[in-house]
Parts: C-alpha cells; structure tokens; sequence
C-alpha cells in the first residue's frame, strides 16, 4: 500500500533502518519516544481509520510517538497519525511534549491524517 510505503520510508529516514539478522526477513527501524530513539518492528501495516495512540509524522526529526510500553495508555502500536508542517526553521523534536510545546507557540500546524493509521510495534 502507498501509505505502508511511505511511512516505511519516513520511518527509515528516519533511523537508518537495520536488517535484524541476515536470515531474517524482519527489519528494524527507530523512532522517537520522550526525547530517546526506540526500535519498531518493520514494516508497518496498514490500520486507516483506527489508531489510538498519537503518532507524529515531523520533517527532519521523522516519527515521534506519544506513548510506548510502560507510559500512558500503550495499544501495542496502533499508531493514529498527526503530520506536522513548519511555520518556522525546522529544529528537533523528539516527543509528544515538544510537539505540543511548539504546536502551542505557533511553531509548526498540526493535522489529522486517519488515512495514514497503521500498526507498527516499539520492540524492546
């Protein structure tokens, strides 16, 4: 699906994916959590329509997630997708908190985008 492509792309942008092992198919790829990189398990699927948990698509920075395994309310990475747009010089964001925090100052706009749901797991 173009949408499982193009955030498999951001995701790998993003991090740099790694294959897992040599034998195996799965690949790993990073995103960020409360300001450190966690690993998700690639690649994505598909869920338009039914994420639960805030999942920010930002330039330059990639996918920042606003919760994970042992914060908040974590639904095993049914990830409901937000894209953010700058109204300012890009710089690092690596939380929901300095999403937020720079959505409320005027930073950057941020919108709703259900079609691009998808479930991606944080791996330990």
């Amino acid at each position: 699906m173009l949408t499982a492509t193009v955030l498999l792309a951001i995701v790998a942008l993003a991090s740099g994916s790694s294959t897992a092992s040599a034998a195996s198919p799965v690949e790993f790829g990073t995103i960020w959590l409360n300001g450190a990189v966690v690993r998700t398990l690639l690649p994505p699927s598909a869920l338009p329509n039914e994420g639960a948990d805030a999942f920010y698509r930002v330039p330059a920075t990639g996918g920042v997630a606003a919760v994970g395994p042992g914060t908040g309310d974590y639904h095993g990475g049914a990830w409901k997708v937000f894209d953010v747009s700058w109204n300012v010089s890009r710089y690092p964001l690596t939380s929901a908190n300095a999403v937020l925090a720079a959505a409320a100052a005027g930073q950057i706009t941020i919108i709703r985008n259900g079609g691009a749901d998808f479930r991606c797991p944080i791996q330990p």
